[in-house]
């Protein structure tokens, strides 16, 4: 794995911080092996999963098995697995692009993201030499299929309240672990579990278990709204007889790796999520280009055009802001790791920093695909309401992208505790910014108006910015310790802390590109901070009028509205010219 040892910026401080293009990562920037691992994971997709898609639906036996097996041979399992362990050791934002690449594949991505993320890196992040030895190895070939056992009939969201528990034997040779988990993803086939209870009744802790150990056993497969041939199933533990030694990590520090591994999963959900986006846009698009009513294809009206070129445009968002972020956290592995932390704190320690930013990309992530898909069945008619039409398994798949990984509005939630606690912790100064933002509404407006380049994006940006400052300022100073409770408020900030991390990585992604591909990006970005100024005023608004009252409700109605105010723009005109793109080439141009 190449490390940098670049200096990195704190998470989070994109919203105190001016960026710069020079500095910012972007799709343009892959490498030329980079690019080819990402052709030869949409050449197996086409090859290998989207022809047996129907009986990867209906779970046809063995298959998915098969698949997962192939896929090791090409080393898309272990990718990013230390080479000692018989892996690539390639960097993340490599497998940020396999994720991407594969994310295409419906049931398959959501099997392999399964086993890649959650059912191998708990042990290969926190095993001990001997565990890591035993397991990763052949969970790198696929030999070893991973899956993970956390949540039950009661503990979803709040995962900690699990009653699951485990009990050391007299001889202190095994745990005892009793209990039941429920929506288990490669349930079906997994020879490895990643499985959290609760030792003595309250240290909450994570082992590994085997498939046939003792006391273990399975419920029937569930039969869902999508991802059909993704097998789920229950999981149960009666007496269930775990070597000591299979205990992981240390007794009562489980949700250290719950909690960790979720920030990895986030990003990589969106990456997954931005893939399918890709193809169902790309279907869509040809599906538009060929259907003709009235004597002219349906790409012709400007109704399928607008949904067209939003398609794209969030996937454009979701695409930038994704790239970015993998690569803060890349140059943050290769901080620690100049630093001489130990491999797998340096991945731990790089996601733990950029967490709020995992958490915004999971929401982007699924909500851009939600919209797609379902714009995609809108544009096929009657026909996406077919299974004989792909998008309709496309529309079906996409739903639980929203409640995977935890939900988005506990995503939306953990945004906005982790910048306050952050803040409490001295790791991030917002009280200076927020208290400058007041000190600015009691002044004059400055009408001196910049000329340069790209001069009124960034201003609407860092305008946004101070819109979210002047919100979230005053909502601490008023409610305190009550804030945690005013779940709504919490979630219009994040909103407006999610649409504000697009539009500015939209932007320095447009400012870095040249050529054909510079002047669409634009239209996309100024499309999308001219919508993003609407709906950043309404949740300001909403936020305000939900704590404020009086004077001070009114100086901050009017710094929302100053702070959102951006230049007309034909946004019409402009999605038409995103559209005539995709139409001409017949696929997502960004």
């Amino acid at each position: 794995m190449e490390h940098t040892g670049m200096k990195t910026i704190p998470g989070g401080s994109f919203l105190i911080n001016e960026s710069l293009p020079e500095q910012t990562f972007t799709p343009e920037d892959f490498s030329d092996e980079q690019r080819m691992i990402e052709q030869t994971c949409h050449d197996f997709l086409d090859k290998e999963v989207i022809p047996h898609i129907i009986d990867i639906d209906k779970q046809k036996e063995g298959l998915m098995v098969s698949l997962l097996d192939k896929a090791g041979e090409l080393g898309l399992l272990g990718a990013t697995f230390p080479e000692k362990y018989g892996g690539l050791n390639e960097d993340f934002v490599t497998a940020t692009l396999i994720n991407e690449a594969l994310g295409g594949g419906h049931s398959f991505a959501v099997a392999m993201a399964a086993h890649n993320g959650i059912g191998s890196l708990p042990i290969l992040y926190f095993g001990t030499e001997e565990q890591k030895q035993k397991y990763i190895p052949k969970l790198a070939t696929g030999e070893l299929k991973g899956a993970y056992a956390l949540t039950e009939p009661n503990a979803g969201s709040d995962a900690l309240s699990g009653k699951t528990s485990a009990r050391l034997t007299d001889d202190g040779k095994h745990y005892l672990i009793n209990g039941q988990k429920i929506w288990i993803t490669n349930a079906g086939f997994a020879d490895i579990f990643t499985v959290f209870a609760k030792v003595d009744g309250d240290k909450f802790s994570a082992f590994i278990v085997e498939r046939g150990t003792e006391g273990l056993s399975f419920g029937e497969e569930e039969h869902k709204m999508g991802i059909k041939g993704s097998s789920t199933r229950q999981v149960f533990f009666e007496n269930c007889k775990v070597p000591a030694e299979n205990l992981l990590g240390e007794t009562g520090r489980g949700h250290i790796i719950a909690f960790n591994i979720l920030n990895i999963g986030r990003l990589k959900l969106c990456a997954a999520a931005l893939g399918g986006g890709k193809r169902a846009l790309n279907t869509t698009i040809n599906y538009a280009a060929t259907r003709e009513q009235f004597q002219k294809p349906i790409a012709s009206f400007g109704a399928v055009q607008h949904k067209l070129a939003e398609m794209a445009i969030r996937l454009f968002a979701t695409e930038s802001a994704l790239y970015r972020t993998a690569k803060w956290i890349a140059d943050k592995e290769g901080e620690l790791h100049t630093a001489g932390k130990p491999e797998e704190e340096t991945m731990l320690g790089a996601a733990e920093e950029y967490a709020i930013e995992c958490a915004m990309l999971k929401v982007l992530g699924s909500e851009s695909l939600d919209y797609v898909v379902d714009e995609g069945v809108q544009i096929h008619g009657g026909n996406g309401f077919s299974d004989e039409y792909n998008i309709s398994r496309a529309y079906r798949d996409s739903r639980i992208n929203r409640i995977f990984e935890g939900t988005n509005e506990i995503n939306r939630l953990l945004i906005l505790d982790m910048y306050l606690k952050r803040a409490m912790k001295g790791r991030i100064d917002l009280m200076k910014p927020a208290m400058a933002v007041q000190k600015e509404l009691m002044s004059v407006p400055d009408f001196e108006e910049d000329t340069t380049a790209f001069a009124a994006e960034r201003k609407a940006i860092t305008n946004f910015k101070k819109a979210i400052l002047m919100c979230a300022g005053a909502a601490v100073q008023k409610l305190m310790m009550k804030l945690e409770q005013e779940q709504e408020v919490l979630m219009y900030l994040a909103d407006m802390l999610i649409d504000t991390f697009m539009a500015e990585s939209m932007l320095l992604r447009s400012m870095k590109l040249q050529g054909d591909k510079a002047a669409i990006a634009l239209d996309a970005t100024r499309v999308f901070i001219n919508d993003a100024a609407d709906r950043i005023n309404h949740a300001g608004k909403n936020a305000v009028n939900a704590f404020a009252d009086g004077d001070e409700q009114r100086m901050m109605l009017l710094g929302i509205k100053r702070f959102t105010k951006v230049a007309p723009l034909n946004t019409k005109d402009a999605r038409r010219r995103i559209a005539e793109k995709l139409i001409a080439e017949r696929k997502f141009v960004f």
